[in-house]
């Protein structure tokens, strides 16, 4: 068996559900009442699949602007990235553009996956499919995926999708 040491940024504005995507994926849980992330936040986890072990250092990068600076030295050594939008929300082309700038400030091709967080409110969805699909072929994303981290739904998809494409850019 394989093992791999995955460092993953999860990014995008704040209030996207950052911190709610990874507290469901890693404990399993949903709290309403996340409070913001202060600069970055850490979470370990181990996957494994296809004869590889994979462990990975999830790193919840805060999302208001004022701690932007101080994230360029926390994405060095990253392998992949989830950018998130609030699928209520239409995002900024800047401010997406300025998330995967600092996602790829160090590897111009780290692959980063889109996702789509809070589908559960689907009465209120404002990104439609063939937005998210614009945004993610704009900046060379490897998909798109909707998730609510209050369900559950597509959660767990998202981090085996970023795992095994960073697993299969490994093997080489």
């Amino acid at each position: 068996m394989k093992n791999f040491i995955f460092k993953i940024l999860i990014t995008g504005n704040a209030s996207v559900g950052k911190t709610s995507l990874l507290r469901r994926y890693v404990d399993g849980k949903f709290d309403e009442s996340s409070i913001m992330t202060v600069g970055v936040d850490f979470y370990t986890t181990e996957l494994n699949f296809d004869n590889a072990r994979c462990l990975l250092q999830l790193w919840d990068l805060g999302g208001q602007e004022r701690f932007r600076y101080l994230l360029e030295n926390f994405v060095m050594g990253a392998r992949g990235a989830l950018l998130l939008v609030d699928l209520t929300r239409m995002p900024r082309i800047g401010d997406i553009l300025e998330w995967v700038n600092i996602a790829r400030l160090h590897d111009l091709n780290l692959p980063i996956l889109l996702i789509g967080t809070k589908f559960d409110l689907e009465d209120i969805i404002a990104v439609d499919d063939d937005s998210a699909l614009h945004l993610k072929n704009t900046f060379n994303m490897i998909d798109f995926i909707k998730t609510s981290a209050k369900t559950g739904f597509n959660v767990e998809k998202a981090f085996e999708t970023i795992t095994k494409k960073l697993v299969s850019l490994s093997k080489y």
